[in-house]
């Protein structure tokens, strides 16, 4: 088999919030923006990966979602223990600096790890972490 990893989802609950987070601070390129208000879905992506998207979608969404359901992950994800996802970079601690300096929320410092990696972790504006390994 031939697989790849297309797209992951992520919710985000401001949609403004996620592109200054993922366009602006970031650097991805956006991809698809569609939809109004709150209820949008924009895919976001860094250049260099054009087969390789992030999902950003809105939680309440999806019509089999209850309303205890939604107040659960919205409560999960103002935790940051709804979504997350591991990004890599080669410069950990610029990275980790260019967070800094816009204003991201900081969850863990460069560290380096006990399993042999050094990390390091931030909060998006929705509350999902966000780590940064550093490539070796």
């Amino acid at each position: 088999m031939d697989i790849t990893i297309h797209t992951t989802v992520l919710p985000h609950d401001d949609p403004d919030a996620a592109l200054g987070f993922y366009r602006d601070l970031l650097g991805f390129e956006v991809r698809t923006d569609v939809g109004a208000g709150a209820m949008r879905w924009i895919t976001v992506g860094p250049a260099a990966q054009p087969g390789t998207s992030i999902l950003l979608a809105p939680p309440a969404a999806d019509p089999g979602v209850t309303d205890d359901e939604r107040r659960t992950v919205t409560e999960m994800m103002a935790k940051g223990t709804y979504g997350w996802i591991l990004l890599a970079t080669p410069d950990l601690d610029g990275t980790f600096e260019k967070l800094v300096a816009g204003d991201a929320e900081v969850v863990q410092e460069p560290t380096e790890q006990p399993y042999g990696v050094r990390d390091c972790a931030f909060r998006d504006p929705a509350g999902n972490q966000i780590r940064f390994q550093e490539v070796r």
